[in-house]
């Protein structure tokens, strides 16, 4: 009898077992799929995330690049510029800075940015962004994926502010203030938008990363920047003539302390003026900004080394200016090449740049004031070339195969074509600028006029153009 009860009990706990079986099963499945669903959830709640800190830290490295490349105007260039000229020209000269702060701005807004970077063709953009429409916090992905669109406008503002203020170093001390905003604007409108396009923008001729027809590498704005705001002031320089007295009549700085300052402000700002250019917060960015320092360093070693060797000594506004000559230079190459070759591009530029204010300049008998040409027209397009011997594709595979594999950037690593590149580039910009700068002339001259009447030089343009002074000496009582 106890082994068919026990036969009976297994009997029956066998068909308990069967029957809750498949309710055991469905449970079990329901909390895997539950499992599931739930780590496919969190993994993209820690994608999004992720992807939400990349574009903060991008963003903020770009908002605080946008604030140095401002500083670089002002501060840094009306400083540099400020001392530079003669006491009676101190404050015309730090407001024609300032003034293009204000008035690049608003133009940026209202049609500028779209020109620069809004769809178009080869050579200039059209309507789309006009009063900024469809620029705000979603990111533009042909340029820039992980900062919003806004960010990116502002910070390109920057630019477009400084590159026509480095123009006023030519034709500092004579050229009326009612000129300077009238010429600055038509200059902006003609020639930079046009070349930052064609460099920069959607479908531009020379657009390296978006298929350009003639890819130029220029990471930052060699030619956009240096070499038309540099070949600007050389024709500015000639149209206008000489300064009263010029070069019979000593005309030195009135304060070199004021340009020290401003030129180690403008050092301090290009790294946010180079290594913003990366776009983000990255390894290309630090490449940029050790490729920008190093540059600088031996910029200002050549200058000072050439001056002190023809002179007997080395003087300090030599040394500034040769550290500005080796950040111009590096400008469009510092997102292309490595530190080695940083060192040399900015040894070149300095003691080339130093040849052209001392003897060029001197020989062609042009009046250069503040030596905008010799510094950016000439080391922007030194450096703009060097660019396609030194660039390699191990900083920056800016050029792909069909395979998505790095070409070769520039002649060292064997791309021999992007020296032709680069060349095209430069003369591009080249004739923009003077054709570009003298049409405006002509129309500015008709109009408004462009020179300080003799009196008004004579007295200086704080006075004749501001009604003020820049330094006021009074008696103790």
């Amino acid at each position: 009898m106890a082994i068919r009860k026990l036969t009976i009990i297994g009997m029956l706990g066998a068909f308990i077992f069967l029957a809750m079986a498949p309710l055991v099963c469905a449970q079990t499945g329901d909390k895997q799929a539950g499992t599931s669903a739930d780590v496919a959830a969190r993994v993209a709640k820690l994608e999004q995330q992720t992807a939400d800190a990349k574009s903060s830290a991008d963003n903020a490295w770009m908002l605080t690049s946008s604030a140095l490349v401002l500083m670089m105007t002002g501060p840094g260039l009306a400083l540099f510029y400020g001392g530079l000229v003669r006491k009676k020209n101190v404050l015309g000269t730090m407001m024609q800075s300032f003034a293009l702060m204000v008035i690049i701005t608003v133009l940026w807004a209202l049609f500028s940015y779209s020109f620069a970077f809004g769809s178009g063709n080869g050579f200039i953009g059209g309507f789309e962004h006009a009063l900024l429409k469809r620029v705000g916090a979603t990111p533009d992905a042909d340029y820039a994926a992980t900062i919003p669109a806004q960010t990116y406008m502002v910070y390109q503002l920057m630019f477009a502010i400084i590159t026509p203020a480095l123009i006023a170093g030519a034709f500092a001390e004579r050229m009326k203030f009612s000129a300077t905003v009238l010429f600055t604007v038509l200059w902006s409108i003609i020639v930079y938008d046009p070349m930052a396009h064609m460099v920069w923008g959607k479908g531009g001729f020379l657009n390296a990363s978006l298929g350009g027809r003639f890819p130029t590498l220029d990471f930052a704005g060699g030619t956009v920047v240096h070499v038309t705001s540099g070949v600007s002031a050389l024709v500015c320089a000639v149209y206008l003539g000489k300064r009263l007295g010029y070069p019979k009549e000593p005309m030195p700085p009135h304060s070199v302390v004021l340009s020290f300052i401003g030129a180690c402000l403008l050092w301090v700002g290009w790294f946010g003026f180079n290594a913003g250019s990366a776009l983000a917060s990255g390894s290309l960015a630090t490449s940029a900004f050790v490729a920008t320092h190093f540059a600088a360093a031996t910029a200002a070693l050549g200058w000072a080394g050439a001056e002190w060797i023809r002179n007997g000594k080395p003087s300090v506004l030599g040394g500034i200016s040769g550290a500005v000559a080796g950040l111009v230079a590096i400008t469009p190459a510092s997102g292309f090449v490595t530190p080695m070759a940083a060192l040399m591009i900015g040894l070149v530029a300095g003691v080339f740049c130093y040849w052209m204010v001392a003897k060029v300049k001197a020989n062609l008998g042009y009046d250069d004031s503040l030596d905008a040409f010799g510094v950016h027209g000439a080391g922007g397009t030194i450096g703009a070339l060097l660019t396609g011997v030194f660039a390699v594709s191990a900083v920056n595979p800016i050029f792909k195969d069909a395979q998505g594999k790095p070409l070769a950037s520039g002649l060292i690593e064997g791309n021999a074509h992007q020296l032709l590149n680069q060349l095209v580039g430069v003369v591009i910009a080249w004739v923009l600028a003077i054709v570009g700068t003298l049409i405006i002339l002509k129309i500015v001259e008709a109009t408004v006029g462009l020179r300080v009447s003799k009196e008004d030089e004579i007295e200086g343009l704080d006075l004749s153009q501001h009604g003020e002074e820049g330094y006021i000496w009074e008696a103790p009582a």
